[in-house]
């Protein structure tokens, strides 16, 4: 790692809201973001599929395509991709020398920089559309100093509470900000969440579309290695496939199956797009008895549980779990506790929650402090035909993952 790197990660400890500084940034890189057309995913729960799915029917509709997304998993470049190519160590090293120092003159944040960052290497790549994941909330998020084309908040959640409010209004509020006059606006919001969110596209005037009422998804079919489910939308009915597990991941594609449909894109591509997509960490099988999702709050938490029986519902199941200490481990007890043994463990950042103080929510679970032993420990805990459950957060997914590859684990903090 450069010490270039190192102090961008060194970084992440800091959160600062606003736009003001990366409007700044943006300003001193000669407006990279205007080379472009941006769309914007926001929501508290599949924005990350959202957008690899937009991604992949752009790009199978003809399109170069920049994706934007967070956090990485494995390695930094995973954040900014062109048509599936991730950002090359060379190329991250050249992007960072060149920003960081307008970005100490602002005072940017780790988030901010990273952000212009992708802004800059789209423009240098002449991409055709950006489509960028939003951060934390929406209003105040560094990729909100775009002005996109469409964007998609893709569901409304209690996750952040501390930072964006303490009910669902207050969230949808927040994720309202990236909405913008004139422009289409697509969501899978319900309940008060969906209400605010109506009231905020009233007063700024975007043009909202929402899952279940302008569009609809029927026949959701969950498939040994994958989805099957019918999108209706303009009066018509198709049928569409993607390996993505989870009758949730329905919601997601085709929020961004009709997005694309909004933009011009042809049903084949919209078909080809969701027959390509593939989202690490969520889901993902790890040979025949392992399986990675990132459920970091009650409804993913939810979404995997849901997840686990429809594909998987005569495994025999063994959890391995680590949270945030920000997370509301009560809420996704419930949703997870009785599924199998659980062993606790923790990611190498300060902010996992020890394991010790989950136990009380997880009565009869072991500690393994170390992500990879407890792995190993769960493995040996199964039946062949079982499966290990590794869930909880995305930084314990992407530490395991970083293991297995014989990498050192990475300090996480964003």
């Amino acid at each position: 790692m450069t010490d270039s790197l190192r102090w961008l990660l060194a970084q992440q400890r800091f959160v600062k809201p606003g736009l003001e500084r990366i409007r700044a940034l943006l300003g001193a890189l000669h407006h990279p973001e205007q080379a472009y057309r941006s769309i914007l995913v926001g929501g508290t729960n599949g924005k990350g599929s959202t957008t690899q799915a937009l991604s992949h029917i752009l790009r199978s509709a003809g399109y170069t395509v920049g994706t934007y997304t967070s956090p990485h998993l494995v390695r930094f470049g995973e954040r900014i991709v062109v048509d599936g190519a991730e950002v090359s160590d060379d190329e991250l090293e050249a992007l960072l020398d060149e920003v960081r120092p307008l970005a100490e003159e602002v005072e940017a944040s780790f988030f901010e920089i990273v952000t212009a960052m992708a802004l800059l290497h789209f423009a240098r790549q002449k991409v055709d559309w950006a489509v960028l994941e939003v951060g934390l909330g929406g209003r105040f998020d560094a990729t909100n100093a775009v002005e996109p084309e469409l964007s998609l908040i893709t569901s409304i959640g209690l996750d952040h509470t501390e930072i964006l409010g303490p009910t669902p209004g207050h969230i949808a509020r927040e994720k309202a900000g990236i909405m913008r006059p004139g422009k289409p606006v697509l969501t899978g919001a319900e309940g008060e969440g969906l209400e605010v969110l109506k009231a905020c596209a009233t007063q700024v005037g975007a043009e909202l579309r929402v899952l279940g009422e302008d569009f609809a998804v029927r026949g959701v079919t969950p498939q040994e290695a994958g989805l099957a489910f019918a999108l209706e939308f303009g009066g018509e009915s198709h049928l569409l496939h993607t390996p993505l597990l989870g009758p949730h991941q329905a919601r997601n594609l085709a929020l961004a199956a009709a997005a694309a449909r909004g933009l011009g894109m042809g049903w084949e591509a919209i078909r080809v797009g969701l027959e390509r997509v593939w989202h690490p960490g969520r889901l993902e099988r790890l040979g025949e008895n392992v399986l990675l999702d990132g459920a970091h709050n009650p409804e993913g938490a939810w979404a995997l549980r849901q997840a686990l029986k429809a594909h998987f519902p005569d495994k025999p199941l063994v959890l391995v779990l680590a949270l945030s200490k920000d997370k509301d481990a009560p809420a996704i007890a419930q949703a997870l506790g009785d599924l199998g043994p659980v062993i606790l463990t923790r990611y190498a950042s300060p902010r996992s929650r020890p394991p010790a103080e989950l136990r009380a929510h997880f009565p009869g679970a072991r500690i393994v402090e170390n992500p990879l032993p407890a792995l190993q420990k769960a493995l040996s805990m199964i039946p062949r035909n079982g499966l290990v459950v590794v869930a909880g957060s995305l930084y314990l997914v992407g530490e395991i993952k970083r293991r297995l590859q014989g990498l050192a684990p990475e300090e996480r903090w964003q």
